[in-house]
């Protein structure tokens, strides 16, 4: 198992990831860092769990945008396939438990 070194609000944190997904994890870190900074410029510095809480529900916000596109897609548009959506949103699932395993780890550390 992989150890990857990311920093979030100035913070640094050793996180376990599965070999190969160095890189991913690397980007996922920067996506929620930037949340993070977004977060503190408009309510300060609230304590790390906290910015944590609300990057998070950010990215959830973010996610179920993608979904409901998807769902439009679907409802609206024949170009994608049945199974094209549900292997949209399989991606979007998966993406979105990789966040919450990564904001698992980030408050355990």
């Amino acid at each position: 198992m992989a150890q990857v070194d990311i920093s979030i609000n100035g913070k640094s944190y050793r996180i376990a990831c599965e070999d190969g997904q160095e890189k991913r994890l690397g980007e996922l870190a920067q996506m929620v860092d930037a949340h993070v900074a977004d977060m503190v410029e408009q309510v300060g510095q609230v304590g790390d769990t906290r910015l944590l809480v609300m990057a998070s529900l950010l990215v959830a916000d973010e996610l179920m945008d993608l979904r409901d596109a998807a769902n439009e897609v679907d409802e609206g548009d024949e170009e994608f396939s049945p199974n094209e959506i549900e292997d949209i949103s399989l991606a979007m699932e998966s993406l979105a438990e990789r966040i919450e395993r990564i904001a698992g780890r980030l408050e355990g550390a």
